[in-house]
């Protein structure tokens, strides 16, 4: 068949589509996934539309119009696709074009068009307009029109948002091949590199926004992902972070002119978009300035900020940003000490202190993937950009049929342990034995593994016990350290009372697996003195286990099995 028989083949990319910023991403010929500018040098593009005198203005040049333009410009609109009016939170629409309900849909009242009226713009209008320049933005870059994409979205995105957003898309003429989580790009993202090792794993990745957070605890099975728990808060996220400083430049305002920016819609859009790029340039330096003209009352105003002071302001913040993360591994019942990795995404995620106030939260072999706390870690703007793009890659050549079967349930919900089951050697000289982990919770089955299990030197009789596994926490308090001086005399004692807290050594806190339930035993006679037990397991799909045991170099060996479960909830045992 030729070429043209078969279609012309597609030109596809990844788009990150942001409630504050979008970004689209392409794989160039070296394999390597890229974040492609926009025409105004624009990598990470604010979602907002503008119009002035029937001319669109967008991204960056759109943001600019929120101080002298606000009426006509529309931003944060992307949680609002798909919605019922009464379900969404116009709280950052406020000094934009507000949302109002509209034929059971969401629209805006904006001007336009050249004539001097308001048109009702609904909301898959407003999204069919911002993803065809984004598609633009691309097509021009590449040097060929962009056909296809895969977008991100949240983990909690409907399936009534997605439906909408493919509407939107389909009018901009744009194909969406795939949408893939937001979380889940971002770890493709890193796993796609080249030096990157496939292992099984447990990350948590915190997305951090311009106006929410969400945080996803992900189980990383040879190359699999399974979402284990997810969390979103629309109340902590980069947004309160510049009302910080938005709050202390105006209160430094008050002090000098007696008069309140905020109290002025101009000065209050000034006000805050200063503080943002404030807020970025702390991310970066030790201080900042602050600079406007005519803040309010036509009164210029310039101030400096240090980054101390800013941490110290947004302290709360912060912290409320890290309890998120360990509330999302607590959702996923699980323990800091089991995360392996933490992936820090979104804007705000470029703020070192977020990163440092994660990194405290987890022990120091959890690797914490943050420009602040890792040299290797991928810019987190880019993050969800990058991860869209590399699937986009490894699908465009697929067709729509095939595309549809690899994402449907039946492929991609697949049965997953709930408990990890390991190996448990037990000889006539040892009464207990040591639990040997082999196959990890969460993993996806069918799954074969395979290990070699050191026995008692003097040989002998064998008994090989499969069991589940129990991960415990262990706590140890060291003891405390002996005084000094044991002599002094009471007036002494009475006065060290006081430190004795700050001297009392923290407790130690470790991960220790035991056996739980045993599922079979396998025995082996007669084991040869310094020889090894060779165990291999094999579960199925259906959840049933067969058991190989033998003497590491001797042939054949003895087999068992264990029946599947007679109930299986939520492909789950």
């Amino acid at each position: 068949m030729s070429a043209e028989e078969s279609g012309p083949s597609r030109v596809a990319i990844g788009i990150s589509f942001g409630n504050s910023y979008s970004s689209i991403a392409s794989v160039n010929a070296e394999g390597k996934a890229q974040v492609i500018a926009n025409e105004e040098g624009d990598r990470q593009i604010p979602t907002i539309l503008s119009y002035v005198a029937g001319e669109e203005f967008h991204g960056t040049q759109a943001k600019a119009q929120l101080i002298r333009n606000p009426k006509n410009t529309v931003a944060y609109f992307r949680d609002f696709l798909g919605q019922d009016f009464k379900s969404i939170d116009p709280t950052h629409s406020h000094q934009s074009a507000h949302p109002k309900e509209h034929e059971s849909t969401i629209a805006f009242s904006i001007k336009d068009t050249e004539e001097d009226k308001e048109n009702t713009r609904t909301i898959s209008e407003i999204t069919t307009r911002h993803v065809r320049r984004l598609k633009n933005s691309a097509s021009d870059y590449l040097g060929k029109t962009v056909t296809a994409a895969v977008v991100t979205v949240p983990t909690n995105f409907t399936e009534a948002q997605k439906e909408a957003l493919v509407k939107a898309a389909k009018d901009a003429e744009l194909e969406i091949l795939q949408f893939i989580n937001e979380p889940t790009s971002a770890l493709l993202a890193y796993d796609a590199r080249p030096e990157a090792e496939v292992s099984d794993k447990i990350v948590v990745v915190a997305d951090f926004g311009g106006t929410r957070s969400d945080v996803a605890v992900i189980a990383s099975r040879g190359g699999m992902y399974s979402i284990l728990a997810t969390v979103h808060d629309y109340e902590t996220a980069g947004a309160q972070l510049d009302q910080v400083l938005m709050d202390y430049f105006a209160k430094e305002f008050i002090k000098k002119h007696k008069s309140d920016p905020r109290q002025n819609e101009r000065g209050l859009a000034k006000l805050k978009m200063e503080s943002e790029a404030v807020k970025k340039a702390l991310s970066i330096g030790q201080t900042a300035n602050f600079s406007v003209e005519s803040l309010t009352d036509g009164i210029d105003y310039t101030a400096t900020v240090n980054r101390t002071r800013y941490e110290l302001l947004a302290n709360k913040h912060f912290a409320s940003l890290t309890r998120l993360v360990t509330h999302a591994v607590e959702k996923a019942q699980l323990d800091v000490l089991d995360i392996d990795e933490v992936i820090l995404s979104g804007g705000t995620s470029h703020t070192p202190k977020v990163a440092r106030s994660i990194q405290l939260a987890f022990p120091k072999s959890t690797v914490v993937q943050a420009p602040a706390t890792s040299t290797a870690a991928i810019n987190p703007s880019e993050l969800a950009a990058r991860g869209a793009a590399i699937q986009a890659s490894l699908i465009q050549e697929f067709d729509t049929e095939d595309i549809e079967q690899s994402t449907h349930p039946m492929v991609t919900l697949t049965p997953h342990l709930t408990k990890a089951i390991g190996v448990l050697c037990i000889s006539e000289t040892t009464e207990h034995g040591i639990f040997s982990p082999l196959v990890a919770a969460e993993t996806p089955v069918p799954i074969r593994k395979t290990a070699v299990i050191g026995t008692p030197r003097e040989g002998g009789d064998v008994l090989v016990k499969i069991c589940e596994g129990l991960r415990e926490i262990k706590v140890e308090k060291p003891e405390p350290k002996a005084k000094a001086n044991g002599g002094a005399d009471k007036d002494d004692e009475d006065d060290s009372d006081l430190d004795d807290s700050d001297d009392e050594p923290e407790e130690i806190r470790s991960k220790v697996w035991k056996a739980g339930s045993v599922l079979a035993e396998v025995a082996l006679k007669g084991v040869k003195k310094g020889a090894k037990v060779e165990v291999q397991l094999n579960i199925g799909a259906d959840l049933a286990v067969n058991v190989v045991a033998r003497e590491v170099g001797a042939k054949g060996g003895v087999r068992g099995s264990i029946e599947k479960p007679a109930v299986v909830e939520n492909g789950s045992a």
